[in-house]
């Protein structure tokens, strides 16, 4: 990969990773403006692990207290932080069932049209809307439950279908329950920990079979991707704690707009064509 393609995809990734705006929609758009071919899997995990590291620095605090709270499990000792372990780990289970019922069934690679993330962009963002306007702001994460926790969890799953945003539609579940914004926000990327491990590791399973090799260019996407992740958490922990989602829902409507104008060559002159 070139120096400006290595940029673009990590910065693009690391930004709409943690961004409630689509990295699907996104990373339909680089190929189609620029003509790069993919950039193959073992940069893919590269990138997640990226975004893993900026998780677990910008918030250190908790992932600190959650490795005490798995402790605390084995031990049998019932703490905040062993409650909290438990509750992510349930939370979770959906995702995980969820991607292994597309990856086995085959229908990943039947939803993963630019249709369908246009139009994922566009409804989820409708509903990101609602949440925010409607949810109250009562609750925070020390509130956190089994029984909303598990839909937040079944959220996440159909963050697997492209066009969703797993922190935007976690963020949503989150609000409908009544959370803040920032206790949202922060839920959804703790929460996020073990699923962007999991696709990490299945990435890098597929990347061995297949015999890709990790390349220079690959180390060097992934320490951009951390800077860029760490960047986007610092802006959505900043906006959250003070203003709504709507910055985020009118560019989702944007993006999604801008896809179908290109799917359906709408203004041809213009953009070019994704048919």
């Amino acid at each position: 990969m070139s120096i400006e393609q290595i940029l673009v995809l990590a910065i693009v990734q690391g930004l709409t990773e943690f961004l409630p705006v689509s990295s699907s929609g996104h990373l339909i758009l680089i190929p189609a403006l620029t003509g790069w071919q993919d950039q193959g899997a073992a940069t893919d995990v590269m990138v997640h692990i990226g975004s893993l590291f900026a998780v677990l620095v910008y918030f250190w605090k908790d992932v600190f207290n959650l490795v005490g709270g798995i402790g605390d499990v084995f031990k049998g000792r019932v703490t905040q932080h062993s409650r909290m372990v438990t509750i992510i780990g349930f939370a979770t289970i959906p995702a995980i069932a969820f991607g292994a019922l597309l990856k086995f069934s085959g229908w990943s690679d039947a939803i993963r049209g630019v249709e369908v993330v246009a139009y994922g962009a566009i409804f989820f963002g409708v509903l990101m809307y609602v949440a925010d306007r409607i949810g109250q702001t009562t609750k925070k994460m020390e509130d956190m439950t089994l029984a909303p926790a598990l839909l937040i969890g079944v959220a996440q799953a159909v963050a697997l279908i492209p066009g969703t945003s797993r922190s935007g539609i976690t963020m949503t579940a989150a609000r409908f329950l009544g959370f803040e914004r920032g206790e949202a926000a922060r839920f959804s990327f703790l929460l996020g920990i073990p699923a962007i491990l999991a696709a990490g590791i299945f990435t890098g399973l597929e990347a061995t079979q297949s015999g890709h090799a990790i390349s220079a260019d690959a180390y060097w996407a992934a320490f951009i991707t951390f800077f860029a992740a760490l960047a986007a958490i610092a802006i959505l922990m900043a906006v959250v704690k003070r203003t709504t989602f709507l910055v985020f829902v009118i560019y989702r409507f944007a993006l999604g707009l801008l896809l179908l104008a290109m799917l359906y060559d709408w203004f041809p002159d213009y953009l070019p064509s994704l048919a």
